[in-house]
């Protein structure tokens, strides 16, 4: 008996192939002119084909191939934007003729609308929703008033109205209202805008204005009272000062934003706005800061950290661990077991990112954040992300303003 082993005739499928065609169903659809419409399930539910995307590559075998040694804006890339996925168009939200009116009066601090803004008309639509039409009323440019929902816009940009200006700017609502008859007018309860605006409304109206709402609906506001122990709950009054978050901002939709005719007043003050006085930004509490440098665990040269401050003129604050080891005093701790921000600009320097940390600063409306861990969750988090040491950039962005600062 022969002990040569035997050869057996063993098949491989993998590289010899299959031996058949293998065809797409769609590609041939679209060769022979067929819709391709909606595909049945045997209950006649509309049935997802999975692999569509994968099939409407740009090459005839259906492979996305990325090509990486073009830059962006060359032929290959912009060939394969039409396979982007457009962005929906915004509905614009057209009221010709309104059934009544309700007055919205932002604060615009430098002409831009503020979260605690978009609340107010968050706010303003809710008790518009029956076929009233919101009235942004301003005092100077605003931008973004059609997103968050003004159907017509009341622009005062006499010089008497700028700064701080209350007499000039309670004399301008009052004739609004005399001439529009509003249902409602809404404020942000804030200390030198719509919550002194607001009240100086009410005394020269004679009318009761409900301040410090926490919470509005389109039949109900209740507002805080009694020093903090007490929620009043009534019907909504013609005069609201809204909180923070009284009712969310309007997303999604557009209206129209149309300017209609501003009256002319004789608007005389007793009041002359000198500016801003230069103080110390640490003097500032953290929830009413404009600009906060926050630092964290990755922050070890301290005295980088307090001149960049300083040079940038922002207010220092600091996460829960630097707290903990006495770094910064308690009350610079940013978060939701510390102080909860709404700054314009928020800069992190060296903060992970803790769950409570990120609660705080939710409200920022520009985050940016200098961190060594691409993956940090305030690197998510942030508008712009620096990943770098913060002990070299500190110094480096503290240079840069200095030169700035002497060329100019």
């Amino acid at each position: 008996m022969s002990t040569t082993p035997r050869l057996r005739n063993m098949r491989r499928p993998r590289l010899e192939g299959s031996g058949r065609v293998r065809r797409d169903p769609r590609a041939e659809r679209l060769y022979c002119g067929e819709p391709a419409g909606e595909t049945l399930s045997a209950r006649g539910l509309p049935r997802r084909d999975p692999r569509a995307w994968y099939a409407a590559g740009p090459q005839a075998n259906g492979r996305v191939r990325i090509d990486r040694s073009q830059r962006p804006g060359s032929a290959s890339v912009a060939a394969s934007a039409p396979l982007r996925a457009a962005e929906p168009a915004l509905k614009t939200v057209v009221i010709a003729e309104p059934a009544f009116w309700v007055l919205a009066v932002p604060d615009l601090d430098d002409g831009r609308l503020s979260a605690h803004d978009r609340d107010v008309f968050g706010g303003a639509r809710l008790l518009a929703a029956d076929g009233g039409a919101v009235v942004a009323v301003c005092f100077g440019p605003a931008e973004g008033l059609d997103l968050a929902g003004a159907d017509r816009v009341l622009q005062f940009d006499a010089a008497v109205f700028a700064g701080y200006a209350p007499e000039a700017r309670a004399a301008a609502v009052a004739a609004v209202i005399a001439t529009l008859d509003p249902r409602h007018v809404l404020l942000p309860d804030t200390p030198i805008g719509g919550g002194d605006l607001g009240r100086r409304l009410a005394a020269q109206l004679g009318e009761t204005a409900a301040v410090r709402v926490q919470k509005l609906s389109a039949g109900e506001a209740i507002a805080r009272g009694n020093g903090g122990r007490s929620d009043y709950h009534m019907a909504p009054p013609r005069l609201l000062l809204l909180a923070p978050e009284a009712a969310d901002p309007l997303g999604g939709v557009r209206h129209e934003a149309l300017a209609l005719p501003v009256p002319e007043l004789d608007t005389p003050t007793r009041l002359l706005d000198r500016g801003l006085l230069a103080i110390d930004p640490n003097s500032v509490p953290l929830a009413e800061a404009d600009f906060i440098c926050s630092a964290g665990n990755g922050v070890h040269d301290w005295s980088a950290f307090h001149a960049v401050a300083a040079a940038l003129g922002a207010t220092e604050g600091g996460s829960r661990m630097v707290c903990d080891a006495g770094l910064l005093p308690r009350h610079r701790q940013v978060g939701a077991s510390g102080t909860l921000v709404d700054p314009r600009c928020y800069l992190a320097f060296g903060i992970a990112g803790a769950p409570q940390h990120l609660q705080g600063i939710t409200r920022c409306e520009r985050v940016i954040a200098v961190n060594t861990d691409l993956h940090a969750e305030m690197v998510k988090r942030a508008d712009l992300a620096i990943v770098q040491d913060a002990q070299r950039v500190m110094p480096a962005l503290t240079r840069l303003i200095e030169e700035k600062r002497h060329g100019a």
